[in-house]
């Protein structure tokens, strides 16, 4: 390959790197935003079960002293 070939292989190249558009279309980008936001839905929805989730446990666990403590305390003759 000389030198002649070599600057018309690049100048080729260039001119076709120049033909692909580097601009999304409108709906590519419209696709874009509504992945966007199905993912921030998706993150939100798993963080709001984790936080009811963990809520409930210590609901449970709460209940569960309550009732630990109350059934001890019927036992040992408190009413």
């Amino acid at each position: 390959m000389n030198p002649e070939e070599r600057a018309l292989l690049i100048a080729e190249i260039t001119e076709a790197v120049k033909v692909i558009p580097t601009v999304l279309s409108d709906d590519e980008q419209r696709w874009v935003r509504l992945a966007i936001k199905k993912e921030a839905q998706s993150i939100a929805f798993r963080t709001a079960i984790i936080e009811k989730s963990l809520l409930g446990v210590v609901a449970m666990i709460g209940a569960g002293v309550i009732y630990i403590i109350a059934d001890f305390l019927k036992n040992h003759g408190f009413k």
